[in-house]
Formats: C-alpha cells, sequence, structure tokens
C-alpha cells in the first residue's frame, strides 16, 4: 500500500561519515536488494532518486530497504540539507517505484565471481558479520573483484568516502576475513 506525502515519517539520523546522511522511512525505498547512484544519468527513471541530484552537493545516494543515504560534498549544513531532501522525498515519493530492477551493470560486482566456494566462503562472512553494521550507519559493502588473495571491495552509501572506512573499517573486514577463512595472506583493498 503507497503512503500518501501527509503519512509518510521521515527520521534523519547522523552517520560516521561527516558527510552523510541517513533518512529513515516508514516505507519502503527498495523493496529488494539495494541500489547505489552516482549520477543522475543513471537514475533518470527513477525521479525521486532523479531529484535528489538536484540538491546541491548531493554526491551519491544509496538506497536499502525504508533506507536512503545520501553522501554530500558539504557545501549545505546538514540543518539544510536535511530539509531539502526531506521536501524531495515527500513530493516525488507518490512516484517512487521501490521494486525498480537491479543496479546498473558498471555499479554491480561481478555475477560470475559468486561461483566460486573461497567468494561464497567470503560473502557469507560479509553478510554475517560486516554488512549489518555498516547498513545499520546507513552504508554498504560489495565485493568488487578477488583473485591472487586479494579481495576488492567498493563502499556504497555513508562507507563512500567516510574517513573510518579508509583505515578502521577496512582493518576490520581483513581482520574477520582472515580468521574466518584461515588467510592470513588475504589483502582487501578498496576500489
Amino acid at each position: 500500500m503507497k503512503l500518501d506525502a501527509k503519512d509518510l515519517l521521515i527520521r534523519t539520523l547522523p552517520t560516521p561519515n561527516p558527510f552523510a546522511l541517513k533518512f529513515v522511512l516508514n516505507a519502503a525505498f527498495k523493496e529488494d536488494g539495494k541500489a547505489t547512484f552516482n549520477t543522475p544519468e543513471e537514475c533518470e527513471d527513477l525521479p525521486l532518486v532523479h531529484d535528489l541530484f538536484t540538491v546541491d552537493g548531493v554526491r551519491q545516494v544509496h538506497l536499502f530497504q525504508n533506507t536512503l543515504t545520501v553522501t554530500h560534498s558539504g557545501d549545505l549544513e546538514n540543518e539544510d540539507l536535511d530539509a531539502a531532501i526531506s521536501s524531495v522525498i515527500r513530493s516525488r515519493f507518490a512516484v517512487h517505484n521501490p521494486s525498480f530492477g537491479e543496479q546498473p551493470k558498471a555499479m554491480r560486482p561481478h555475477a560470475d565471481m559468486a561461483a566460486t566456494p573461497e567468494l561464497r566462503a567470503i560473502e557469507e562472512i560479509l553478510d554475517r558479520t560486516i554488512r549489518p553494521g555498516l547498513q545499520a550507519d546507513g552504508g554498504d559493502v560489495e565485493v568488487h573483484s578477488f583473485e591472487n588473495n586479494e579481495l576488492q571491495i567498493v563502499y556504497q552509501g555513508a562507507c563512500g568516502g567516510c574517513p573510518s572506512a579508509a583505515a578502521g573499517t577496512l582493518d576490520a573486514i581483513q581482520g574477520i576475513l582472515r580468521n574466518e577463512l584461515q588467510n592470513d595472506d588475504l589483502i582487501v583493498t578498496p576500489v
């Protein structure tokens, strides 16, 4: 059931990234999976997401279930950004389709990687140990590639450009994967 704009409850939350805000709604932004957009051209068929890029400084929009995370340049104060984003959500939610398709192919991990047992193990470990915390903070991580014991990852949402993602989070991901896979040679690098 689609909610009217007057029935939408929007809660804005800070994230560990000073250049990202998380918006939690009492309705779905994305019914299945997640999506990250870095340009308005990637989301031309999604008016709500496309129009978010008209707000000064918006660099990335990440949708996951009832959460939308906006990464920004810092050009606007958080209060002004909150008001502008909330306004777009309220005005465009009626035409938003939360069951839209997959992300653009360039933004998805390689589909053939899931075939290897080691990569399936990596994805299971990330799902169980890392992703819940990142998603709670309005972010996420995707596997970009894995070969020769080097796992390349892509940070999404609030994790993209976050100072702690480059150091602490990356070290935690690498440590957990090394421990669980019993592979001290595994290296995790961001793309």
